[in-house]
């Protein structure tokens, strides 16, 4: 009997052990950035051509106009003024070309840039870049971009019809870059490292904090403060600041965050966090809908009798008011039951954001309504 209820009580933890729900854990490379390590955004000006007349209208984008004159002067054609003022040509297209360099990005390294018109051009089809130096923002060169442009579109027609399928003004070169300049940033051999949080949290940093420690031993790391934890480098790892990134990087942290409610009253869009709570509180739904309908009745004499045809116009009004379903929600139920006992009433998104203000507004919504 001893053995049969000890075999038992392991059945029943079994049991509950598979029922519990897991811990959601995610690592730290996604959820902190290292301070200094992160893309630096490039930017220039430049000239597609080889358009098939959809490029700019040289008479309304006088930026474009000159750039050609720049280009061709640079090219060391000498040629009269009039000359220039006479071109015409619709197979170039002014464009803004942006890029993001990559931290630890060294000279000769290809990366993707994205090249936007910025003039009254109709498609950058079958265009290819010209050489275009990218600037930062203190002015200086960081990379040169070059290239035919693929566009992710189509756009075809005449006067009187057009067909467009996606944007054909944007287009995108992968590795149309090169790098010239890196930006000078090197990893302390030794020191503190800090992390940033995506999401600022207390919890979130502190729980980082631990499990760092955890990980590498007390003392390791601490929080300085909801967005920042910061990091020291073992013993065990002199002079390899790389390999005690890589590590630490890969441990696992279980997130935390603020509950929050989000709706989108143009689109109907709802968004619920999984630690949003309510206080005990009943919601009623019901809705008044109000018909009117016109029909025309036409009142014509008997063949060969005197009279004319009258018409009028009979109006009908019909109110029907659905009934009100008054549902208690329990204090302290979680995601999944509110969405349940929301939909037994029959609620649209539409309803459910005027019922998520009318709680809020209660005092019953333990947690944050955001209304974009």
């Amino acid at each position: 009997m001893k053995y049969r209820f000890c075999f038992t009580g392991l059945l029943l933890l079994a049991a509950l052990l598979c029922m519990a729900a897991p811990v959601k854990a995610t690592r730290i490379k996604d959820l902190a950035n290292i301070e200094g390590v992160r893309d630096n955004q490039l930017m220039g000006y430049g000239l597609v051509i080889g358009l098939n007349g959809t490029g700019d209208d040289i008479k309304k984008s006088i930026f474009t106009k000159q750039a050609i004159i720049n280009i061709i002067k640079r090219m060391g054609m000498a040629l009269p003024e009039a000359t220039f003022q006479q071109i015409k040509t619709k197979n170039v297209a002014a464009v803004m070309v942006t890029s993001q360099l990559p931290p630890f990005a060294r000279p000769g390294s290809p990366i993707d840039i994205q090249i936007s018109s910025i003039g009254d051009a109709s498609s950058l089809s079958g265009g290819t870049l010209l050489m275009t130096p990218l600037k930062g923002p203190d002015g200086s060169t960081y990379a040169v971009a070059q290239g035919p442009l693929a566009v992710g579109g189509i756009s075809f027609g005449g006067k009187a019809a057009k067909a467009q399928k996606n944007f054909t003004t944007s287009g995108r070169v992968t590795g149309g870059a090169i790098v010239e300049r890196a930006v000078n940033y090197a990893l302390p051999s030794s020191g503190n490292i800090l992390f940033q949080l995506r999401e600022t949290d207390f919890t979130t940093a502190s729980r980082m904090a631990d499990a760092i420690n955890g990980h590498f031993g007390a003392g390791t790391a601490k929080s300085i403060d909801s967005r920042t934890v910061s990091a020291v480098k073992p013993v065990g790892f002199q002079g390899d600041m790389v390999t005690f990134i890589s590590d630490l990087e890969s441990i696992e942290v279980a997130p935390d965050g603020p509950a929050k409610i989000v709706v989108n009253e143009r689109t109907g869009t709802i968004v619920m966090g999984q630690d949003v709570r309510i206080s005990t509180v009943a919601v009623s739904h019901g809705n008044l809908n109000l018909v009117i309908s016109e029909s025309t009745e036409v009142s014509q004499p008997n063949p060969l009798a005197a009279g004319t045809t009258v018409a009028t116009t009979k109006t009908t009004l019909s109110a029907v008011e659905e009934e009100g379903n008054l549902v208690v929600l329990p204090m302290g139920i979680n995601l999944g039951e509110i969405a349940r006992a929301l939909n037994a009433i029959g609620a649209t998104p539409r309803d459910l954001i005027a019922i998520f203000q009318a709680i809020k507004a209660a005092g019953a919504l333990q947690g944050e309504l955001v209304i974009l």
